[in-house]
């Protein structure tokens, strides 16, 4: 399934299924690519969970590797327990990303996503730990040929070039989520396309509905229902000229399988 000529994939979590699950709900959509959730496959643990991933006929556009100290319930809560800001955690998910590139090399895939945390360059001492953190990620992606994909959304478009610009380093690029721009109220997703335009190597199909009180989460809604505009969406990634994949995301509601397949189909309606 396409959009243009990009494929349509899934995000795996978005399922809360296991492997068997994920593979099962993809054919009800008819979907063949997929963005991979990999934290239980990695280490010995892992092995299982690894073996089955193996098995299947998908193409993984991407993996992703998410930390267990990581808490959404608030826009202050993931601030201080997002990605690889605490202090406390940094050496275990240090660990779990070392793992999760590994579990991606075996898989044969390009690009390793995440949730970096917060970019905030007002406070000298928390950037240089966190330019210094994710040179040591981006690292070790590079040493097995890997792209560390840093999402959008927890700080502006701006902020983001400006912090990858500095950070100056070739295995780093952009898992853009346009929603996750309204959600955390940090920018025009249109807008914020264009200014990250270099970096852009895989999408996330998401929708959401900008907040009215400022400090609180913005609500996601299915694809085509909130405030991206997918059809601005896609012609902006056409503009720059984006060849990539397009996962569709849904970390709400009670119907997402339903409201993937309704993704699906809006966005071949506009291919």
């Amino acid at each position: 399934m396409k959009c243009k000529n990009w494929p349509i994939g899934v995000c795996s979590w978005s399922l809360r299924t296991d492997v068997k699950g994920v593979a099962e709900a993809m054919k009800k959509i008819g979907l063949d690519h997929v963005h991979l959730g990999i934290r239980a496959a990695i280490g010995a643990e892992g092995v299982d969970v690894l073996a089955a991933i193996q098995k299947q006929d998908w193409t993984i556009s991407a993996t992703m590797i998410d930390f267990p100290q990581e808490d959404y319930s608030t826009l202050d809560t993931i601030k201080v327990t997002g990605g690889v800001a605490p202090d406390d955690c940094w050496e275990r998910n240090r660990d779990l990303f070392f793992g999760a590139a590994e579990v991606t090399k075996k898989l044969g895939v390009k690009y390793l996503s995440m949730h970096a945390g917060f970019v905030d360059e007002s406070d000298a001492a928390y950037a240089r730990k966190f330019y210094d953190r994710i040179r040591t990620l981006a690292d070790a992606a590079a040493e097995k040929d890997l792209i560390l994909l840093l999402e959008t959304g927890q700080e502006s478009a701006k902020d983001l070039r400006h912090f990858i610009e500095e950070l100056d380093h070739p295995a780093i690029g952009v898992n853009f989520d346009p929603a996750n721009m309204i959600l955390y109220d940090k920018g025009n997703p249109i807008e914020a396309v264009k200014v990250l335009a270099p970096w852009i190597k895989h999408i996330h199909v998401k929708d959401a509905t900008r907040t009215r009180q400022p400090g609180t989460w913005g609500a996601e809604v299915p694809w085509g229902n909130g405030e991206v505009k997918p059809k601005a969406f896609i012609n902006a990634l056409e503009k720059i000229g984006f060849n990539g994949a397009l996962a569709i995301e849904r970390e709400a509601g009670d119907n997402r399988l339903g409201d993937a397949k309704l993704a699906a189909e809006r966005l071949t309606s506009l291919g």
